[in-house]
């Protein structure tokens, strides 16, 4: 779910230690297609469960698949929850009203109507973040408004749009110059024609309906529709999947599991328009993300590999290249394209590794144990024969957590492997106990509904008592409302 890229240094520090993010809620990936979760403004929401070192919670329950703060989506709703048709009415009402308020073909019909305008009309109010006709002037003229647009900013959008800065869920922070032009040139240079780009909200007022689509990443849903399906499907198989690539920039706080899926389902989409004979042939991606997720996207797509290039941007402070240490920019582009294939600017501190055969940063020195580029972060790694791996210069080994960590580390913090039984060789989905714990906590939840029934039956039924036990659900639903915000 979405965070902000402010909070880079949290998910570091719990990516490094192993859990890279979750924070004890695991996102549960449904493999039945005619399972349907519930809707929330921002489309399927998806189920997650809380899970404990030692212990498994097995009551599941929903939430919104963007947005991990209840100020702005305060969805919540129990796996096997069942509702009336007034609170499902109520709540299909209340997505309804979150909707834009200009449908796709508004939002066409009223950008064929501005580009015909003369110059001197061209307006664009950076207050509302709208494109202008003449006869909404009069609504905006106390807000700041920028005269005379012109095509060539009708084409770079975000040189006229205000990056939100909710930085809990909308935090957009734009690509230096410096990173444009490198990814731009290089596209062009490894031959794409066409590019699927994953990340653009808040365009759909500058493209029309076969350029651009309303869509969460994070459950594969299209806001328009089938039709907004067929035009992405259409996008990926022109030319039998020839020429186009897809570069996705998503919020660097959102889970890897769900982006992989959804990118799996465009990958089998662009799929459908090739022949048996390139079955084997894969949709080249780009996939913009922080370096220490790299285990978890390789986990999930074997054939990416990182690249050294450090992606900067121009609205924020910290992701700069060129600084040192933690305060260079941790983003890099994961890709299924052969790396050396991809040339770095040498004019940049970009060298080619002839034992690696691909492009790395100056300071990443080769490693003759372990016979690789090792460092991630653009700093020289030093080689731990304990551990039998490159670590960053800032670690150290211990003797009690029996791994490198920096001086300073709580030998107590969390570990890698399983949550229910502890080994290291399996996560808490594939554990082979899991079925036993599952039995035992549903021993203990039906003891606990026992007990439950019996306080009711034995206590009065006046206003007191349904005041508490309403007060009791309250708190107990905020309680797990801050399960996705820990």
């Amino acid at each position: 779910m979405a965070t902000s890229r402010d909070q880079l240094g949290t998910l570091e520090a719990e990516g490094s230690s192993g859990r890279q993010g979750y924070s004890g809620v695991e996102v549960v990936l449904s493999s039945d297609p005619a399972t349907s979760a519930p809707l929330c403004p921002h489309g399927p929401t998806l189920l997650f469960v809380k899970v404990i070192q030692g212990k498994e919670e097995t009551r599941r329950f929903y939430a919104c698949s963007a947005c991990r703060d209840r100020k702005d989506c305060n969805f919540f709703q129990w796996e096997d929850e069942k509702l009336s048709g007034a609170r499902l009415a109520a709540r299909e009402a209340h997505n309804r009203s979150c909707q834009p308020p200009l449908s796709r073909s508004q939002c066409v019909e009223r950008y064929l109507k501005f580009i015909k305008l003369p110059l001197s009309q061209r307006k664009f109010c950076q207050s509302c973040q709208q494109l202008l006709l003449p006869d909404d002037e009069e609504k905006h003229h106390e807000h700041q408004v920028v005269d005379d647009v012109s095509i060539t900013q009708l084409k770079r959008p975000s040189k006229l749009l205000y990056p939100l800065e909710n930085k809990k869920t909308n935090a957009q922070y734009l690509f230096a110059d410096r990173s444009c032009l490198f990814l731009v040139d290089l596209l062009s240079n490894l031959g794409f024609r066409r590019v699927l780009c994953v990340g653009t909200p808040r365009y759909s007022q500058f493209y029309m309906e076969d350029s651009f689509c309303h869509y969460n990443m994070f459950n594969h849903h299209f806001f328009d529709g089938k039709a907004a399906l067929e035009v992405c499907k259409t996008f990926l198989q022109e030319d039998k999947g020839e020429g186009v690539i897809m570069v996705a920039d998503p919020p660097f706080g959102g889970l890897v599991e769900p982006l992989a899926v959804t990118f799996k389902k465009l990958i089998a989409m662009w799929k459908e328009g090739h022949s048996q004979d390139n079955s084997q042939k894969e949709l080249p991606i780009f996939w913009i993300f922080p370096y220490f997720f790299e285990s978890r996207i390789c986990q999930f797509f074997p054939s990416f590999c990182m690249l050294d290039y450090q992606v900067d941007y121009d609205n924020h402070a910290l992701y700069k290249h060129g600084k040192t240490g933690r305060k260079q920019s941790p983003v890099r582009i994961f890709t299924n394209i052969p790396p050396n294939k991809i040339i770095l600017p040498i004019e940049e501190g970009y060298r080619f590794c002839p034992l690696c055969q691909r492009y790395v940063s100056l300071e990443n020195q080769h490693c003759e144990h372990c016979n690789s580029c090792t460092s991630k972060d653009g700093r020289k790694w030093n080689h731990c024969f304990l551990c039998k791996k490159c670590v960053k210069p800032s670690w150290i080994h211990c003797s009690i957590c029996n791994r490198c960590a920096l001086p300073d580390h709580s030998c107590k913090g969390p570990k890698d492997g399983c949550f229910i039984c502890g080994e290291l060789d399996h996560k808490r989905s594939t554990c082979p106990n899991i079925s036993t714990s599952k039995n035992v906590n549903k021993a203990v939840r039906k003891q606990k509904q026992r007990k439950s029934n019996k306080m009711k039956m034995e206590t009065t039924k006046g206003q007191s008592m349904n005041h508490t036990s309403v007060t009791r659900k309250k708190k107990r639903r905020e309680r797990i409302h801050q399960y996705l915000c820990s």
